[in-house]
C-alpha cells in the first residue's frame, strides 16, 4: 500500500480514529485513497458489510467498486454498500418503507411522471409552468421542507406550496416518491424514530462520503443521523470545485464540518497526478481570488508542459473552426511536441474534449466537426433511457412492482393502444378518486358496472389480467436466458414491434428504435444474470436477480445511470458535465464576460455566484492534462444581435504573462523534425 500512496494519501488512509476530511484537490487520487481505505478498514476488523461508500452518480460508483474488488478480492468486494445516495435511500426505504406507511413495493417516479402529476394537482396544462412548480418544490425538499413548512416569499411561491400539498397528497394515496423523497423519507425516519436510526448506524459503521462539496442540506442531515455519536467517517471533496449551487448544493456543508466536529482532522491533498506545471499554475491562479476555507495548492511532478494558449477568435463560426484546426494539428504532430517531457505516440480523437458555459454553444462545433469528418459525441445529450420507447417498457416494469402506480398504469395501458379509450379511463378515474383505490384496484371492483359496460370492462379486465399473470412470471424467472425469453415474449404478446412501425412513417427510424428495445432487453438480461457491465465493456459478477428484482430499483438505475463508451470520439460537453473527468487536450469555448462568467441582462452577479463561476473556470483548466487552449471572442450573438465581447476577468486572472515560455524555438524544430522522421518509419514499415 505504501508503494502507491504518497504521504498525506496515507495519513488519510490510516486516519481511524475519528471524523476525517479529506481536501482532494482536482487530480490529487481521491478515488485511490478512498479504496485504499476501505482496505485499511477491513484490517481494522470492519466487516466489508459495515463499510458504506457513497457518491452521487452510478458512474463513479461502479469505478469505486470496481478498484477496490481489484484491491481487496471479489468476495470482500462483493459485500461493500458502493451507492448513490438515492441508491442508499431506496435501500433504506426498501427496508423501513413500512414505519412511514409505504408498502415495499412502492414506486419511484422519474421527471416525467412528476410533471404530470404536478399539472394534474395545479390544474394546469401549462409545462413550463409544471416545471418551474417541479424545481422549486425541489429546491423545498432538499432543504427538508414540506408543505406545510415551506413560508412562502411571493405570490408564485404560495401557489407553489398550494401545489405542493396537492402533489403529497397524490404521492401519498399512489404509494408513490420522487427522487428528492429517497432522501428526504430516510432524514425522516431518523430523525422521529430512535430505533431506526440505530438499526442503520449498527449496520453501517464507517461512511466513506465522495464529492462531499457537491452535498444539498438534506443530504447533509441525512450523513450527520448514520454517522451517531461515533462519527466515524471520512468527506471528501474539495471547496475549490463546489459548482452545483444552482441546484442544492452547499459549500456551507464543507464550512460546518469543523464546527459540528471540533475533534475532525483536516488532510489536504495537494499533488495533482493529471495536469502539467503551466496548467496548474493558471488553476491555481485563478482560484485564488476566491475566499479559502481551508488552504491548498496544488503541484505536480509532470513538468512544466505547453503554455496555455489564449486564441483570439472574431466570432463562434471562427471559433469552432480553430478549434478543430488544432485537433487536426495536435493529431498530425502525433504528440511529439506535447508530450516531450513525457511518451509521445498517436493522439486519438478521444483525447479531447471542448469545454462550455452553456448547451447552445456545441452547436457551431457540432457543424464544424461534421464539416471536418471529425467524430463527436454530445455529453449531456438524450439519454438511452429517455427515449419514448424504452419510458413505455418502463412504465409496464414499474406497474408490475406497483399495481397502485397511476402514471405507470396509464402509459402502459395506452401504449401500445388496445381499444381502451380516454372516455373508459376518465370513467375510471372518477371512480378509482371517488373510492379512493388506484386506477389498478378500481378495474376490478364488482361495482365498476355502474359507470362502464360490460365491453369496456371487458378490455379492462383483459388488460388487467394479463399484468397478473405477467407479474407472476417476471417474480419467478432469473437468470440471463430465461428472463430475455420472458421479454421478448412479452414484446410480442403485447405486439409492441408492430405499434413502433405503425407509429413511424420513417420504416429506418422505426427500426432504429426496434434495435433500442432490444438492447434495453439485453440490459436487463444481463443484470437478471449477475453480470454488469462497466463503461470498458467488461463485466463484474453480482448475485442473480429476478425481472421483478431489476424492476423494482430501475427508476433509480436508468435515471442515475451515465452511459459511457470508449469510442474514438471528441468530446463536447458543458462545464458542469465535465467535472470528475479529464482528457490530454482540452478547448475552452467562450472564456467571455456574460458566458463565463455567465450573467444574463436580468441577472444580479452577487459576490457568491461570481465565485462558483470562478469555481467552475477551476473546474474547466483542471480537465487538461496536457495542453489547454483558452477561447475568447471578439464578437459574439446575443439573440439575433451580433455585439463586441469582453474578455473574461478569469483571463487576468489565470496570469499567464508570468509564465511565459522560454522553449528554445531551435529545440521546437528539432522536436519537429523527429516527429516527421518517427512518421516517415511508421510508413517505411508497413505492409
Amino acid at each position: 500500500m505504501a508503494d502507491t500512496l504518497n504521504s498525506a494519501q496515507m495519513d488519510a488512509v490510516h486516519h481511524l480514529g475519528g471524523p476525517c476530511l479529506v481536501l482532494a484537490g482536482a487530480g490529487s487520487g481521491k478515488t485511490r485513497v478512498i479504496t485504499h481505505k476501505i482496505a485499511r478498514l477491513l484490517q481494522a476488523d470492519y466487516a466489508p458489510s459495515q463499510i458504506a461508500a457513497i457518491t452521487f452518480t452510478n458512474k463513479a460508483a461502479q469505478e469505486m467498486r470496481e478498484r477496490a474488488k481489484a484491491l481487496i478480492g471479489p468476495r470482500a468486494a462483493k459485500d461493500l454498500v458502493v451507492s448513490t445516495f438515492h441508491s442508499l435511500g431506496v435501500r433504506i426505504l426498501r427496508t423501513e418503507g413500512e414505519r412511514l406507511g409505504l408498502k415495499p413495493q412502492f414506486s419511484i417516479l422519474d421527471s416525467d411522471d412528476v410533471l404530470g402529476v404536478l399539472k394534474d394537482a395545479g390544474g394546469s396544462s401549462d409545462n413550463a409552468l409544471a416545471r418551474r412548480w417541479q424545481w422549486t418544490i425541489s429546491l423545498w425538499k432538499n432543504q427538508g421542507l414540506n408543505a406545510d413548512s415551506v413560508e412562502p416569499q411571493n405570490d408564485d411561491e404560495r401557489i407553489a406550496q398550494q401545489v405542493m400539498k396537492r402533489y403529497e397528497e397524490r404521492l401519498a394515496a399512489y404509494q408513490a416518491v420522487d427522487f428528492d423523497d429517497l432522501i428526504g423519507l430516510p432524514h425522516q425516519l431518523f430523525q422521529r424514530d430512535d430505533e431506526a436510526r440505530a438499526k442503520w448506524q449498527n449496520t453501517l459503521r464507517y461512511l466513506l462520503v465522495d464529492e462531499y462539496q457537491d452535498t444539498n442540506a438534506i443530504q447533509y442531515e441525512l450523513l450527520k443521523s448514520l454517522a451517531g455519536e461515533r462519527a466515524m467517517f471520512t468527506a471528501v471533496g474539495d471547496d475549490d470545485q463546489s459548482i452545483y449551487g444552482w441546484r442544492g448544493a452547499t459549500i456551507e456543508n464543507l464550512r460546518r464540518l469543523p464546527n459540528e466536529y471540533p475533534q475532525l482532522k483536516v488532510i489536504p491533498l495537494e499533488q495533482n497526478y493529471r495536469s502539467t506545471g503551466h496548467i496548474l499554475r493558471a488553476a491555481n491562479a485563478v482560484i485564488g481570488h476566491n475566499p479559502k476555507l481551508f488552504e491548498k495548492k496544488l503541484w505536480s511532478d509532470l513538468g512544466d508542459g505547453d503554455p496555455v494558449q489564449v486564441v483570439e477568435c472574431d466570432n463562434e463560426e471562427h471559433e469552432a473552426e480553430r478549434a478543430v484546426a488544432r485537433i487536426q494539428s495536435l493529431r498530425a504532430q502525433g504528440g511529439a511536441l506535447v508530450n516531450a517531457g513525457g511518451q509521445g505516440g498517436e493522439v486519438a480523437f478521444k483525447d479531447f474534449a471542448v469545454l462550455y458555459r452553456a448547451n447552445h454553444q456545441a452547436r457551431v462545433f457540432e457543424k464544424a466537426l461534421r464539416r471536418a469528418e471529425i467524430p463527436y459525441k454530445v455529453s449531456g445529450g438524450q439519454s438511452f433511457f429517455d427515449r419514448a420507447e424504452i419510458k413505455d417498457l418502463c412504465a409496464w416494469l414499474r406497474l408490475l412492482v406497483n399495481n397502485d402506480d397511476d402514471p405507470a398504469f396509464l402509459r402502459a395501458v395506452t401504449t401500445p393502444k388496445r381499444g381502451i379509450g380516454h372516455q373508459t379511463l376518465g370513467a375510471l378515474g372518477e371512480f378509482s378518486k371517488r373510492f379512493k383505490t388506484s386506477l389498478y384496484e378500481a378495474l376490478f371492483a364488482e361495482s365498476l358496472g355502474t359507470v362502464l359496460n360490460a365491453r369496456a370492462i371487458g378490455s379492462l379486465h383483459e388488460f388487467g389480467r394479463y399484468v397478473n399473470d405477467l407479474e407472476y412470471r417476471a417474480r419467478h424467472t432469473s437468470g440471463s436466458e430465461d428472463a430475455k425469453a420472458l421479454l421478448l415474449g412479452w414484446l410480442k404478446d403485447i405486439d409492441y414491434e408492430k405499434h413502433l412501425y405503425e407509429g413511424e412513417d420513417s420504416e429506418k427510424l422505426a427500426a432504429s428504435r426496434w434495435t433500442n428495445v432490444l438492447d434495453f432487453v439485453d440490459w436487463i438480461a444481463k443484470r437478471c444474470g449477475g453480470e454488469i457491465e462497466n463503461d470498458g465493456g467488461a463485466t463484474f459478477e453480482t448475485e442473480k436477480k429476478t425481472v421483478l428484482d431489476v424492476a423494482q430499483t430501475i427508476s433509480v438505475i436508468i435515471s442515475l445511470a451515465e452511459r459511457g463508451d470508449e469510442q474514438d470520439v471528441v468530446t463536447l460537453s458543458t462545464l458542469h458535465a465535465s467535472k470528475g473527468l479529464e482528457w490530454p487536450h482540452v478547448v475552452l469555448a467562450g472564456v467571455n464576460e456574460g458566458l463565463l462568467p455567465f450573467k444574463s441582462d436580468d441577472d444580479e452577479m452577487t459576490p457568491e455566484r461570481l465565485e462558483e463561476e470562478r469555481r467552475l473556470m477551476y473546474v474547466g483548466i483542471t480537465r487538461a492534462r496536457r495542453t489547454l487552449a483558452v477561447n475568447v471572442l471578439r464578437r459574439r450573438k446575443k439573440g439575433r444581435d451580433t455585439v463586441q465581447a469582453i474578455p473574461s476577468r478569469f483571463i487576468g486572472e489565470m496570469k499567464l504573462h508570468e509564465a511565459k515560455s522560454k522553449e528554445d524555438p531551435r529545440e521546437k524544430l528539432r522536436l519537429l523534425r523527429e516527429a516527421a522522421a518517427k512518421r516517415a518509419a511508421q510508413a517505411d514499415v508497413k505492409p
